[in-house]
């Protein structure tokens, strides 16, 4: 089974539009409201491909209460904890050309007793896991290396970790050594100052991430997939996309199948793109089910260093 703690979970209403003009009165098409959070997504794709995991949620408020319910629906296997704050809304305007456009809330702070109760509720499932996955951002006022401590306990646990954050949660998240980190391309500049603009800068990010303390680095790249770094290996992969319709969730659709494939190699790669190729695909958060996901369509191999990355990427 693979846990997921969302610490600042949202709700997310996705709108799609021909095109967004500034101070226009636009005209919506479609619109989806979808449970939200980075953990919260890692568990939806996971449900939807038959794989076993539990997703652990504070939540506050009417906006909370509507989470909870959505997730219900859903049929998302879950521990809630109520807190004292109000869940956060997002939205999110995607383009018809691919563009999207995500306007966040901060959510709220969790209390130190709240954190505490958030963290019990995972080592309380934790006897039936195989991973538990840390991720998204941190709700005001709650340390940056929250991830760390909790990243600590859990491996204590005997539990393997993999986290999904940025900027000093990131940072902070590699003094406790996790399993695995997923960061993105702006995510692994902003981590080692270093500007990715080739496929060798973002190998070269990734084995910084290494030295720093995080086991395998699975780096996302947008249009140009993603590479996979381990102790002694490189894979670079990509698969095409045919319609890009939103690319949130992407990120998030990529760790589950790269988790629901056993989180290790070649195999594990080519799933976590072809989960990930198929969530760009859908629209709003929607995840993938297995009629989505094209693994054929997959391309995994040596990297080359010197290719340059997309300017969107």
């Amino acid at each position: 089974m693979i846990l997921t703690l969302t610490l600042n979970p949202s709700l997310d209403r996705t709108i799609e539009v021909g095109s967004l003009t500034r101070g226009a009165v636009i005209r919506a098409g479609t619109a989806h409201l979808d449970p939200g959070g980075k953990g919260v997504n890692v568990s939806r794709a996971l449900l939807a491909n038959s794989v076993r995991s539990c997703a652990v949620i504070p939540y506050g408020g009417d906006e909370g209460r509507r989470l909870v319910e959505l997730l219900s629906a859903e049929g998302i296997d879950m521990i809630t904890v109520p807190v004292a704050g109000t869940t956060r809304s997002n939205v999110t305007l995607a383009e018809s050309d691919g563009t999207v456009t995500k306007i966040n809330e901060p959510g709220t702070a969790l209390s130190a007793a709240e954190l505490d109760t958030v963290a019990d509720a995972v080592l309380s499932a934790a006897h039936s896991a195989d991973w538990v996955v840390a991720s998204g951002s941190l709700p005001p006022e709650v340390p940056a290396d929250v991830y760390a401590a909790l990243c600590r306990r859990f491996a204590g646990a005997g539990i393997h970790v993999a986290i999904d954050t940025s900027g000093p949660a990131l940072l902070e998240s590699l003094t406790a050594r996790p399993a695995l980190v997923k960061p993105n391309r702006e995510e692994l500049a902003e981590a080692t100052g270093v500007p990715i603009t080739t496929l060798g800068d973002a190998i070269g990010a990734a084995r910084k991430l290494r030295a720093m303390g995080a086991g395998t680095v699975l780096a996302s790249l947008g249009p140009d997939g993603a590479v996979l770094v381990t102790e002694d290996r490189v894979w670079h992969g990509e698969c095409p996309v045919a319609e890009r319709r939103s690319t949130v969730g992407a990120g998030d659709a990529m760790l589950a199948g790269f988790l629901a494939a056993g989180a290790e190699g070649e195999t594990a790669l080519v799933e976590g793109l072809a989960w990930a190729t198929a969530a760009v695909g859908l629209p709003g958060s929607r995840m993938p089910s297995p009629a989505d996901i094209r693994r054929d369509a997959v391309r995994v191999g040596e990297a080359d260093p010197t290719q340059p990355l997309s300017s969107g990427g």
